[in-house]
């Protein structure tokens, strides 16, 4: 994929420029079917929402967006990493609300954060510490989201934001402990 013909597509799209929008699609489209594929693997077996959905759902969010003035294509899929989570975060609490009444389930970050089975209510518990994470240490949080729920790599996150590789990986070390910590403290309480 072209980084700079993706980007000047975008800066058209800002400018209104609808018939970008249609070059922009396929330019895109490989790269966030391998973000949801990759996110979505690591779902329950049963999970309703497929990978084509998932790039679709964020498509539409991203280009109705009118408000964005976009930077970049690394930009871009921040965003769609971003949209990826509210989406999936969306379809647990639907799901937890259409469950009613069932046992709690325990949340275990290893499970969550290696990239295994996570639930509903798992994926609702990380939300929630994410967000807290966010709020204590914003660039963690970017680097989480960014890693987890868009599957970048530690190079293309540090160039999103202008940091070091080294950066990143000590960051995604730091933000696992936390919310590993954060997560047991939900499930077993406070010690």
């Amino acid at each position: 994929m072209d980084n700079h013909e993706v980007t000047n597509l975008l800066i058209q799209l800002t400018r209104g420029d609808r018939g970008a929008e249609e070059r922009l699609m396929p330019l895109v489209y490989a790269e966030l079917r391998r973000m949801a594929a990759s996110r979505l693997r690591r779902e329950r077996a049963d999970h309703t929402l497929q990978a084509t959905a998932l790039v679709n759902e964020t498509y539409l969010r991203l280009i109705e967006i009118d408000t964005i003035d976009w930077q970049s294509r690394s930009h871009f899929f921040a965003l769609a990493a971003k949209l990826m989570r509210r989406i999936l975060v969306d379809h647990a609490r639907a799901r937890r609300a259409r469950k009613r009444g069932g046992s709690r389930e325990s949340i275990n970050l290893d499970d969550v954060l290696v990239f295994t089975t996570p639930r509903s209510e798992q994926m609702i518990a990380l939300d929630d510490a994410l967000n807290r994470l966010g709020t204590y240490d914003p660039r963690q949080g970017q680097i989480v989201e960014l890693r987890f729920f868009g599957g970048l790599s530690e190079e293309e996150i540090a160039a999103h934001l202008g940091i070091s590789a080294r950066t990143v990986k000590r960051d995604w070390r730091m933000a696992k402990a936390w919310l590993y910590k954060e997560l047991s403290e939900k499930r077993l309480g406070p010690r």
